[in-house]
Protein backbone atom coordinates (compact mmCIF):
# COMPACT_ATOMS: atom_id res chain seq x y z
CA UNK A 1 0.00 0.00 0.00
CA UNK A 2 1.20 3.21 -1.13
CA UNK A 3 0.24 6.45 1.00
CA UNK A 4 0.36 9.37 -0.81
CA UNK A 5 2.24 12.58 1.02
CA UNK A 6 -0.91 15.00 0.22
CA UNK A 7 -3.16 12.43 1.23
CA UNK A 8 -1.26 11.89 4.70
CA UNK A 9 -1.13 15.61 5.15
CA UNK A 10 -4.97 15.80 4.21
CA UNK A 11 -5.76 13.09 6.76
CA UNK A 12 -3.52 14.88 9.48
CA UNK A 13 -5.34 18.44 8.53
CA UNK A 14 -8.42 16.90 8.75
CA UNK A 15 -7.86 14.64 12.31
CA UNK A 16 -6.34 18.22 13.74
CA UNK A 17 -9.09 20.47 12.64
CA UNK A 18 -11.59 17.63 14.44
CA UNK A 19 -9.64 17.74 17.39
CA UNK A 20 -10.14 21.31 18.03
CA UNK A 21 -13.45 21.48 16.81
CA UNK A 22 -14.10 19.27 19.51
CA UNK A 23 -12.07 21.00 22.50
CA UNK A 24 -13.12 24.30 21.20
CA UNK A 25 -16.94 22.76 21.92
CA UNK A 26 -16.27 22.48 25.38
CA UNK A 27 -14.17 25.37 26.24
CA UNK A 28 -17.41 27.41 24.96
CA UNK A 29 -20.66 25.56 25.84
CA UNK A 30 -19.11 26.47 29.58
CA UNK A 31 -19.60 30.65 28.46
CA UNK A 32 -22.36 30.03 26.50
CA UNK A 33 -25.50 31.38 28.45
CA UNK A 34 -28.63 29.75 27.18
CA UNK A 35 -32.42 30.73 28.10
CA UNK A 36 -35.81 29.79 26.41
CA UNK A 37 -35.98 28.86 22.61
CA UNK A 38 -31.93 28.77 22.89
CA UNK A 39 -31.83 26.01 25.72
CA UNK A 40 -34.84 23.89 24.25
CA UNK A 41 -32.77 23.47 20.67
CA UNK A 42 -29.60 22.65 22.71
CA UNK A 43 -31.77 20.24 24.82
CA UNK A 44 -33.32 18.70 21.98
CA UNK A 45 -29.71 18.11 19.84
CA UNK A 46 -29.35 14.66 21.73
CA UNK A 47 -32.43 12.83 21.06
CA UNK A 48 -32.45 14.05 17.45
CA UNK A 49 -29.39 12.59 16.76
CA UNK A 50 -30.28 9.27 18.52
CA UNK A 51 -33.63 9.08 16.25
CA UNK A 52 -31.44 10.23 13.22
CA UNK A 53 -29.39 7.30 13.97
CA UNK A 54 -31.66 4.49 14.81
CA UNK A 55 -34.60 5.62 12.71
CA UNK A 56 -33.12 4.34 9.04
CA UNK A 57 -31.68 1.14 10.42
CA UNK A 58 -35.13 0.51 12.49
CA UNK A 59 -37.57 1.42 9.60
CA UNK A 60 -35.48 -0.36 6.53
CA UNK A 61 -34.28 -3.85 8.19
CA UNK A 62 -37.83 -5.54 8.51
CA UNK A 63 -41.24 -5.55 10.44
CA UNK A 64 -39.50 -7.23 13.62
CA UNK A 65 -37.42 -3.86 14.17
CA UNK A 66 -39.69 -1.24 12.90
CA UNK A 67 -42.51 -2.86 15.40
CA UNK A 68 -39.88 -3.45 18.05
CA UNK A 69 -38.73 0.02 17.81
CA UNK A 70 -42.51 1.36 18.15
CA UNK A 71 -42.67 -0.79 21.36
CA UNK A 72 -39.72 0.58 22.98
CA UNK A 73 -40.60 4.22 21.91
CA UNK A 74 -43.86 3.75 23.46
CA UNK A 75 -41.80 1.87 27.08
CA UNK A 76 -39.65 4.99 26.87
CA UNK A 77 -41.70 7.02 28.15
CA UNK A 78 -42.45 5.08 31.32
CA UNK A 79 -39.44 3.07 32.12
CA UNK A 80 -36.21 4.07 33.28
CA UNK A 81 -33.23 3.93 30.45
CA UNK A 82 -31.83 0.29 31.25
CA UNK A 83 -35.69 -1.06 31.03
CA UNK A 84 -35.90 0.79 28.01
CA UNK A 85 -33.19 -1.01 26.31
CA UNK A 86 -34.28 -4.02 27.76
CA UNK A 87 -37.37 -4.24 26.35
CA UNK A 88 -36.27 -3.27 23.08
CA UNK A 89 -33.65 -5.97 22.64
CA UNK A 90 -36.28 -8.29 23.85
CA UNK A 91 -38.67 -7.08 21.76
CA UNK A 92 -36.69 -7.27 18.71
CA UNK A 93 -35.73 -11.13 19.61
CA UNK A 94 -38.88 -12.58 20.00
CA UNK A 95 -40.40 -10.43 16.80
CA UNK A 96 -37.69 -11.30 15.10
CA UNK A 97 -38.56 -15.39 15.87
CA UNK A 98 -41.91 -14.70 15.41
CA UNK A 99 -41.73 -12.67 11.89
Amino acid sequence: MNLDATTLLAILGMAVVTYFTRIAGLFVADRLVLTGRAKAAFDAIPPAVLVAVIAPTALTTGWAEAIAAAITALAAFRLPLLATVAVGVISVVLLRSVL
